[in-house]
């Protein structure tokens, strides 16, 4: 008769125990949409389970299309919820820009949850990781002669991302990393619009300091606080740059003969 601890690790050894687990990882962020499984060897290594259970886990992966499998190249995360850029939904949005304000409007909800969530539950491991993702943001801002506005919408959406990772809230972290092209396209309007000017160019560093500051002193309230703030700021900013030229174009218009 097996002893109960025996009877454990053979539990955690059957194939549905091996997809099972890959899954809790690819939840938790360990494995992303879009990267490539570690090899069937290191994976067997580290979850300690033998290649045929190993296989047969993935085949359940991929029989739920978590996984995609493509012969010779291995097994990467599948996208768990797709937003393509040619969507139908991303075709309304990219074709009607006022969306940008609901879109800024949802970013204050996630976004402002994440860092209160990401205060409290992160850990050392992920406050070296959201350090680093706003000294390579800062530091680009700060010392580049030249500011390629793509790349420091990237580094500015790499450095929130993390901030939501560090929530350790799997279905929050997927929501915002789904809806990637969306946030992507709100941070660059931001940058492009607001970035060269020296008043809302240091607000919003003054604001990134303050959140990056709070998550990781792990200042809950705080944290919330100075996420809503930043996106309500850059809202009113981008509203009344709007506004600005509603008024210069009606002025035109007044100029113009008819």
């Amino acid at each position: 008769m097996a002893l109960p601890n025996e009877e454990r690790v053979m539990g955690q050894r059957t194939p549905e125990n091996v997809a099972a687990r890959l899954e809790r990882l690819i939840l938790d962020g360990v494995f992303r949409p879009g990267q490539l499984l570690p090899s069937e060897r290191r994976l067997c290594e580290r979850l300690k389970v033998s290649r045929a259970s190993l296989r047969e886990g993935l085949r359940i992966l991929r029989s739920k299309q978590i996984i995609e499998t493509r012969q010779g190249h291995g097994s990467t995360v599948a996208s768990l919820l797709p937003m393509h850029q040619q969507s139908p939904l991303m075709h309304l949005f990219n074709d009607h820009p006022r969306t940008l304000f609901d879109l800024l409007e949802v970013r204050a909800l996630l976004e402002g949850e994440s860092a209160f969530l990401a205060a409290k539950r992160g850990t050392s491991m992920d406050r070296v990781l959201i350090t680093r993702r706003y000294r390579e943001m800062a530091d680009y801002a700060e010392h580049s002669e030249s500011i390629d506005v793509e790349r420091l919408a990237r580094l500015d959406h790499a450095f929130h991302l993390a901030v939501s990772q560090a929530s350790h809230n799997p279905v929050l972290v997927h929501t915002l990393q789904s809806l990637t092209d969306l946030l992507l396209s709100s941070v660059f309007a931001s940058v492009k619009h607001l970035y060269h000017r020296s008043g809302p160019r240091e607000m919003i560093n003054r604001q990134h300091a303050r959140l990056h500051d709070a998550v990781v002193a792990g200042e809950a309230e705080q944290a919330r606080h100075v996420a809503l703030e930043h996106l309500t700021s850059i809202t009113e900013l981008l509203r009344e740059l709007e506004a600005e030229s509603e008024r210069l174009e009606r002025s035109a218009m007044r100029m113009e003969p008819w």
